[in-house]
């Protein structure tokens, strides 16, 4: 292992931007702050964010993950991951007595009003997404009735809708920019006059990670991207990748996962990293490829990112006091007085 030498041939595209969006660090940092406020355990329903490392990481701290609300004892706090909720999940956490913190991502709860507003109006919503995602599923619960998936450009033949001068598209927030557009090109085929949302569903850090990704395609034969493979936009980089001309695209955890037979015939390496990534895990990948030659590495910047989101406004009031006072309003131990003084 390591056993390449240095050559000046031999280099690395580092993405820019790359790893954390402004909503996984809001939602991990949320995670982090509510341990240290309340104590262990907090619970968060799924993956706070789609990330093996960070999961452990906070594994570790104290958070219990569960797939589902009832798995969660009374009078604990749970915390709703970036991906976002459908309504009915807020119900199951009020019908269980449990305190709430709710760190979606606002670009996320963005689409989620978009989608009620439209719903009010009467709208047909057709939501363009993959199917079982944690954010496809919390969109299409605010208004399921008006809502149905579009999962890439083959599905647009089946679409059917009551009127089709009251239709609109969104979108799940870490899709394919190109991708969308077939498909939101295809339905407007079908549907002249579709409307499109107010502002653009996909999120910045997407769109600007894809977008370095392109740049360095061209360039890189192999392009290594960080990330899990539950991670919807992590996944999209690769496909971008590969269609902007890299030769090869592979998604890793950890850098211990790349094989060094990928190297082969390789003088250009891109690297980057999925937006629920912490930078440590890009470090470690540089580190790796450094004692295999590529020692010299060059960033490819594609955008400029200041957006910062603040904590979820529940890390600001005293949880566990309105957890104890749900279990004895709902649960029948208490008067239920003290848990009208603790909202």
């Amino acid at each position: 292992m390591g056993g390449m030498t240095a050559s000046p041939g031999r280099r690395v595209l580092l993405a820019a931007p790359r790893g954390y969006c402004a909503g996984v660090d809001r939602a991990v940092i949320a995670v982090e702050k509510a341990l240290e406020q309340y104590g262990a355990p907090v619970y968060v329903r799924h993956e706070i964010v789609h990330n093996k490392y960070v999961v452990q990481t906070l594994e570790k701290k104290g958070a219990i993950f569960v797939e589902r609300t009832e798995e969660v004892p009374p009078g604990s706090i749970v915390m709703f991951s970036a991906h976002g909720v459908a309504p009915v999940v807020h119900e199951e956490a009020e019908r269980g007595r449990l305190a709430t913190i709710d760190a979606t991502c606002p670009l996320v709860t963005k689409v989620h009003k978009e989608a009620v507003r439209f719903a009010n109006d009467d709208y047909d919503i057709l939501l363009i997404g993959h199917e079982g995602h944690e954010e496809v599923i919390g969109t299409s619960g605010e208004a399921p009735e008006h809502i149905q998936l579009v999962d890439g450009p083959g599905d647009v033949a089946k679409v059917e809708v009551r009127d089709p001068s009251k239709v609109v598209w969104l979108s799940q927030t870490t899709l394919s920019v190109d991708e969308t557009m077939e498909t939101v090109d295809a339905l407007k085929e079908k549907f002249p006059q579709l409307i499109s949302p107010p502002s653009d569903d996909i999120c910045y850090a997407t769109q600007n990670r894809q977008l370095a990704v392109k740049q360095m395609g061209a360039e890189a034969e192999l392009v290594i991207v960080v990330g899990s493979r539950n991670s919807s936009n992590s996944k999209r980089l690769v496909e971008v990748a590969k269609l902007a001309g890299a030769r090869a695209a592979y998604l890793v955890d950890f850098a211990d996962e790349i094989d060094e037979a990928w190297l082969e015939g390789v003088s250009t390496v891109g690297v980057t990293s999925g937006a629920s990534v912490p930078e440590i895990l890009v470090e470690q990948v540089l580190e790796w490829l450094s004692g295999r030659g590529f020692e010299d590495v060059e960033i490819v910047k594609a955008a400029e990112e200041s957006i910062i989101f603040s904590l979820p406004k529940e890390l600001r009031r005293d949880l566990r006091e309105e957890a104890a006072a749900l279990v004895a309003e709902r649960g029948g131990t208490g008067t239920g007085t003290d848990s009208a003084s603790a909202q």
